[in-house]
């Protein structure tokens, strides 16, 4: 199996995670927060989403599915065009609320299949390109791909628990 197929199957299985954590919640599910400054299951799912959208679209020097499938503009939130949810407060979180789970579970897809298009053409030597020198050691693609997708299964796990929570109360 190549570094590729590894990424590709980790990627997939965030898909499954978050489709899992979404499907059949209510708008008020969707929303729900156990806690006064603890994130909804909403925001956990659109920050993940946002982060791979981010990152991924950054590291192939690709646009955001954010940006150029209106994305943004179907979810209509009070927040910065390219805001991914990093260092949100609790009024920040409170602000990202959705009609329905297949908002989420659409624009999650919509970044899904660029990532897969994206991964798709790695060759093993491009996980050693540079893209972001900002941190010492700079981070290389294989680095970046490997923590958006760690990142994103435990904000999908969290999201998970939270539906848990949701539908036990």
């Amino acid at each position: 199996m190549h570094a590729k197929d590894i990424l590709i199957d980790g990627f997939s299985r965030i898909r499954e995670e978050v489709h899992a954590a979404v499907e059949g919640l209510t708008p008020d599910d969707l929303h729900h927060r156990p806690g006064t400054d603890t994130n909804s299951v909403a925001w956990l799912v659109w920050h993940l989403t946002r982060v791979q959208d981010d990152h991924v679209a950054g590291a192939f020097g690709l646009d955001q599915v954010w940006l150029t499938q209106d994305w943004e503009k179907r979810f209509g939130l009070d927040l910065e065009p390219r805001d991914i949810g990093y260092g949100h407060t609790s009024a920040q979180v409170a602000l990202v609320r959705v009609d329905s789970a297949d908002l989420l579970t659409g624009y999650y897809d919509a970044v899904h299949a660029q990532s897969l298009q994206a991964l798709r053409g790695l060759a093993a030597e491009d996980l050693e390109r540079v893209v972001d020198e900002r941190w010492d050691p700079p981070v290389t693609l294989g680095v970046r791909l490997v923590s958006v997708l760690s990142d994103d299964l435990q904000h999908a796990g969290q999201a998970s628990y939270l539906r848990g929570l949701v539908q036990r109360a």
